[in-house]
């Protein structure tokens, strides 16, 4: 256990990026030992909020560079984690997985596994890792871990910020990540629990390597409301018309939502006709590019589509809506998508996910390469590194960079010595520390049997479900945690510099790497 001036545990932070896993383990008692992130700009920040720059045992920040030799220069932990490059497996990269460079770091994570043991190894990734083109992929992952000494199931864990209710940590954003959540089974510093079940005859230590598809319990966690994003973000309304919108932008916003009013009209008519209730909106993505009245036009592109059926089911859809389109007002539509063909392809296509809100500009707006796609004021599509920033229709005006830290769950006042473009490009890319928190509860809630039997084990999950304990509790300690870093900066010497910091803290007894014991300490 630990004492009132000793951290609760010690962790290290793998592809650390802006230090989101540091804000949550800070807040909970843990002390960061290691360090590590290859890109420079996320160093900047890291270093600006938490501290110090992360660049592991080496000058680049480069993971392979420390475990390169047979003993690990990362030093001992409790806890290790790491939102691990995502690319390899993400839907926006090429999916090549382990086959690229980038996918075969998880190896650079085991070789730290294997000789660091530590008691609790929480990995972060995109949905699409647990998805069926990377099956392979996956049983790697689960496998190694099970070798290693792990119990972790490997039924996949899929969280999201808008699946938690805000008082246990959840945010207005869908965000989908996999976490695989994996606990040593041996113990390395045996606790009385041990000593008295073993005493007893009754300890019974579970094989890793037998089947396991536990999953975090976080059912009792989840959002059971809808989402408000001016009350549970909160967005700032204040703020509106700042020109972050450009004109050729509220063009194509203010052309589709007309759209809008028109096809509504022509649903109502023919609901008149019908003695029925007037449709909704279509829920298909709207194609005006492929309109036309040209059957050998539409038989061209139905044959080029032979083999996606969903591609030929929305082909279909978008010829028939606009048969009724022209049925409804030829003249109208004449002049509508004459306009429409001016603009780029992508702002041809329009998604309209909003239900029955009155107009798009009542609505979230986001530019994408499938279209315009629109949504309610509830919640937020996920924070991507390559995508423009959702705009707020009724505050005319893009999510700002406070608004997008608030939604990861970053302390207020959180600092960003860059351009905005790398600052979205840092959120998208980075975890969100309510979805963490979360994990790594459900993680030494459900794995308590495993952790009581290892002194420091225990004390992990003791001070886990300390900071959880209480609503609200998550927010205020990731707060405090970070006041608590900014002021150690302040009391940092100017001339001091981040290199030279890392090189005190290479030599210091805090990165020291002391040797890993080889069994249990009783």
């Amino acid at each position: 256990m630990s004492t009132p001036d000793a951290p609760a545990f010690k962790y290290v932070d793998l592809f650390a990026g802006i230090g989101g896993f540091h804000a949550v383990l800070d807040a909970m008692g843990g002390e960061c030992v290691y360090a590590v992130e290859i890109d420079p700009a996320a160093q900047a920040v890291y270093e600006a909020n938490w501290g110090s720059r992360p660049l592991g045992r080496n000058a680049n920040g480069d993971i392979t560079l420390d475990t390169a030799s047979p003993d690990t220069a990362v030093p001992e932990h409790d806890v290790l984690v790491a939102g691990f490059p995502c690319q390899p497996f993400s839907k926006s990269g090429k999916q090549q997985g382990m086959d690229e460079t980038r996918g075969t770091l998880f190896f650079n994570i085991m070789e730290i596994v294997r000789h660091r043991r530590p008691a609790v190894v929480l990995l972060e990734n995109v949905r699409n890792l647990a998805g069926p083109r990377h099956t392979h992929e996956w049983h790697v992952i689960i496998q190694r871990l099970r070798d290693a000494g792990y119990r972790v199931s490997h039924k996949a864990d899929i969280l999201s910020p808008a699946s938690f209710a805000p008082e246990f940590g959840g945010h207005p954003q869908t965000r989908d990540r996999v976490f695989i959540a994996a606990t040593r089974v041996e113990p390395l510093e045996i606790s009385e629990e041990y000593r008295r079940l073993a005493k007893e005859g009754r300890l019974d230590l579970p094989d890793p390597l037998a089947p396991y598809d536990e999953p975090l319990p976080v059912g009792n966690l989840r959002m059971t409301d809808e989402w408000d994003l001016v009350k549970h973000l909160p967005l700032d309304i204040t703020i509106t018309d700042d020109g972050s919108v450009s004109e050729a932008e509220w063009t194509w916003i203010e052309h589709w939502d007309a759209w809008v009013q028109q096809t509504r009209q022509m649903l109502a008519s023919e609901a008149d006709r019908a003695g029925a209730k007037a449709k909704d909106l279509p829920g298909f993505p709207i194609w005006a590019h492929v309109w036309t009245t040209d059957q050998n036009e539409r038989d061209t592109a139905l044959a080029d589509a032979a083999g996606m059926a969903w591609k030929v089911s929305h082909l279909r859809k978008n010829y028939e809506l606009f048969d009724r389109l022209r049925a409804y007002d030829s003249k109208w539509l004449g002049t509508w998508l004459g306009r429409t063909r001016q603009f780029p392809e992508s702002r041809q296509k329009f998604e309209w996910q909003a239900q029955d809100a009155p107009s798009i500009l009542q609505c979230v707006i986001s530019f994408r390469p499938s279209g315009l796609r629109v949504k309610r004021l509830t919640h937020l599509p996920a924070l991507v590194a390559i995508s423009q920033t959702p705009i707020i229709g009724p505050l005319r005006r893009r999510l700002s960079i406070k608004e997008g830290a608030l939604l990861q769950g970053l302390p207020e006042g959180f600092k960003w010595p860059q351009k905005d473009a790398a600052t979205w490009k840092q959120l998208g890319n980075g975890v969100n520390t309510g979805v963490v928190a979360r994990a790594l509860w459900a993680q030494v809630t459900r794995d308590l049997d495993l952790l009581q039997f290892d002194r420091r084990g225990q004390s992990i999950h003791d001070a886990v479900t300390k900071t959880l304990a209480q609503d609200g509790n998550l927010e205020l300690s990731i707060q405090a945690a970070w006041e608590r870093s900014q002021a150690s900066l302040a009391k940092r010497p100017e001339t001091e510099d981040a290199s030279a910091v890392a090189e005190d803290r290479a030599g210091s007894s805090l990165f020291a790497v002391p040797a890993m014991p080889a069994t249990a300490t009783l």
